[in-house]
């Protein structure tokens, strides 16, 4: 275990694989929801539950060993929603074209992830910025999760109204969400997990939803989504703001994940190797997620419950990665489990990625601008993109109003430029 370098890291064996259980716990509902989500766009479940399941496992065995960091890595909530509902669903792009962009955002990430430009990019966007973006992303996909639910829905008067209330899977979506609100505010491990099971087993007493006949099953064949991936097919000019959209977001995503967990723990002092370590890897893990037919991955936050445990090395993901095999043979159980027993931790997802506009300086105004537009043109626009957009445009404009050109370095006008071009190409 000298690899791991567990001495110095003041931790041992024991504590690793606690700490690995912890976050698998929290992590556990990766494979269901993101497997339900991403079969929107056609693609099946059963293969999608094997592949998500697969990705995790790989992705956070080898952040594990490559950057020796305890973070766990899988398909990343709300660029899957945007995969799945706006490529695909909005746009009627084909999954095999949709999973070509992700597959060029990663190999951009990848190869960027050796050059400076990721930090040239991070340290054009202020830090209001970027946390914007990320409460920006969580109305996102709390809205999509609402709309999914039946809770909130088309009108032609008045565009979106209120759901049925009367009906019982709007009433079982509307009670998945009160348990996972219960649970996560009593800092119950695994919540998440926890109220899509009870939620599920309230479905299946009551005959919303069937039970399942059996819980365990051989693990289905990827065969009908692993390499069906079309690069061809997204190397056009209009899929340019998709695929800046999947980068910009995993690349701020994985940041700020980074930021809150591992310097928390201690881990990134002074850009560590083992920093640019794990942003390597989340990249390769990235390009590798379109082969098995899945999304993004991207590191998860949810590690910051393993670092809590104690976790400090690659020994804890590893552990993590290797408990993520069970999942593989629980296709009857995943495949039973209801939309809307699902759709909760959206919102939920949602909530805590909008909590970041706590930290926000309002007092300035170009920031105040930027930030409203950003958060709320993404669920007006249906597009992280557009929200994108309409933030930097106001923002480098706004400054220039302002006259305060000091704040308008060359990657806000890369920026602004790429925003505009958005618009353009739309």
């Amino acid at each position: 275990m000298d690899i791991f370098k567990l001495k110095e890291h003041g931790t041992n064996v024991k504590t690793e694989a606690r700490a690995g259980f912890t976050t698998f716990l929290t992590m556990l509902y990766v494979v269901p929801v993101n497997a339900f989500i991403l079969s929107q766009t056609g693609m099946p479940i059963e293969a999608l539950i094997t592949a998500t399941a697969l990705i995790t496992i790989v992705a956070t065995v080898f952040n594990g060993l490559w950057a020796n960091t305890p973070i766990a890595m899988s398909t990343g909530m709300g660029l899957n929603a945007y995969f799945a509902f706006v490529l695909v669903g909005q746009s009627g792009m084909p999954w095999e074209s949709a999973l070509g962009i992700v597959f060029l955002s990663g190999v951009i990430f990848l190869v960027l992830s050796f050059t400076k430009f990721r930090t040239w990019v991070i340290n054009s966007i202020s830090e209001d910025l970027r946390r914007a973006i990320s409460a920006g992303i969580g109305t996102f996909i709390a809205f999509v999760g609402l709309q999914q639910m039946g809770i909130v829905t088309h009108n032609d008067a008045t565009l979106l109204s209120l759901g049925n209330l009367g009906d019982k899977n709007v009433l079982l979506g509307l009670f998945g969400l009160l348990v996972l609100i219960c649970l996560y505010t009593w800092k119950i491990k695994g919540a998440f997990i926890l109220a899509v099971l009870f939620t599920s087993v309230v479905a299946w007493v009551v005959g919303i939803a069937p039970a399942p006949s059996e819980i365990f099953s051989l693990p289905a064949s990827i065969s009908p989504i692993a390499m069906k991936f079309d690069v061809l097919s997204a190397l056009k000019v209009a899929f340019i703001p998709a695929i800046i959209t999947f980068f910009v977001t995993d690349l701020f995503d994985t940041l700020g994940t980074l930021a809150g967990v591992g310097f928390r723990a201690g881990l990134f002092k002074n850009g560590s190797r083992e920093l640019e370590r794990t942003l390597e890897a989340d990249a390769a893990a990235t390009v590798i997620s379109p082969l098995f037919g899945v999304s993004t991955t991207t590191s998860f936050v949810e590690s910051a419950s393993g670092v809590e445990e104690g976790g400090r090395t690659g020994l804890t993901a590893i552990f993590t990665g290797l408990f993520f095999v069970l999942t593989l043979f629980m296709l009857p159980l995943f495949k039973a489990i209801p939309a809307n027993a699902i759709y909760p931790v959206l919102v939920m997802v949602g909530v805590l990625m909008f909590s970041e506009l706590r930290n926000i300086n309002f007092h300035d105004k170009s920031v105040a601008i930027a930030t409203f537009l950003i958060v709320i043109m993404m669920p007006l626009t249906y597009s992280i993109t557009y929200g994108l957009a309409f933030g930097f445009i106001a923002y480098t404009i706004t400054k220039v109003l302002k006259r305060e050109f000091q704040d308008i370095s060359t990657g806000v006008i890369f920026l602004f430029l790429i925003s505009v071009m958005a618009f353009i190409i739309h």
